[in-house]
């Protein structure tokens, strides 16, 4: 039987990878990803500028976040006007250069004022929020009555006492020490007591006498134990005297 020898492929030779040529390609694609390297981080370095530079004009040069409008938030004592001619709010200032704390101290001088908020109230606003004074009695001094907080602050003026608040009588010239203490007093008497009480007369620190409406004077001395006092006048009141003294508690002295 004839034996049939096939013809070689002439191109199965080409075929085969030339070393040279994989060579030059590996070393083509590292000198690109060199080059992308140096240029990502070149890219990258000029878009941080281009970014800082836009955020820097931004905030401190263009007009977008400056001031245009304050919003008052918690006034009632006070009017708007008042708040906002107090805070002294500079309108066009930027946002970011603005000195909260110098328009929170400005407002807070008001004495109607017990704590304020300021904030930016980002792009173009700022935010002033108020807590103010609650009145836990009325002060009559030299025939005048004023709003006093649990602090001893005065802070509001009243042509004649608000019915079923409790009054203070204080002498010219106490200071706020010794109206702290009157309020602490107030706060420390049960309702059934505070009815009975037809003023609180404050002579100075550590001299606070109760008025009661039988006519009895109670000598309160401070503030101290005041819950004490309380309850050791609560026990004394039915024995009729004109004077109670409760302020050594463990020792109370009546007198006729």
């Amino acid at each position: 039987m004839p034996v049939i020898t096939l013809p070689r492929n002439p191109l199965r030779g080409s075929e085969r990878p030339d070393p040279a040529a994989r060579s030059r390609r590996r070393f083509a694609r590292r000198q690109w990803l060199r080059r992308w390297l140096v240029w990502r981080y070149v890219i990258g370095s000029v878009l941080l500028v281009v970014l800082t530079v836009a955020a820097i004009y931004l905030v401190f040069f263009s007009s977008v976040l400056t001031v245009k409008h304050v919003d008052v938030r918690g006034e009632s004592l006070l009017s708007r006007h008042q708040v906002l001619a107090a805070a002294q709010v500079p309108v066009g200032a930027h946002l970011a250069e603005l000195d909260v704390e110098a328009i929170r101290a400005r407002i807070g001088a008001l004495a109607p004022v017990e704590r304020v908020d300021v904030s930016r109230d980002w792009p173009d606003g700022v935010l002033i929020t108020i807590t103010e004074r609650t009145p836990v009695a009325v002060v009559e001094i030299s025939g005048r009555y004023h709003a006093m907080d649990a602090d001893g602050v005065l802070f509001r003026d009243f042509l004649r006492p608000p019915a079923g608040m409790p009054r203070v009588v204080s002498a010219s010239g106490v200071d706020g020490g010794a109206l702290a203490q009157a309020a602490r007093v107030i706060a420390a008497l049960p309702p059934d007591l505070a009815a009975r009480v037809d003023h609180v007369e404050v002579r100075g620190l550590d001299e606070i006498l109760l008025a009661m409406r039988s006519g009895a004077t109670v000598i309160w001395g401070s503030d101290g134990q005041s819950a004490l006092k309380a309850e050791v006048l609560a026990q004394l009141l039915p024995h009729p005297a004109h004077v109670y003294d409760v302020s050594v508690p463990g020792q109370p002295v009546t007198s006729r």
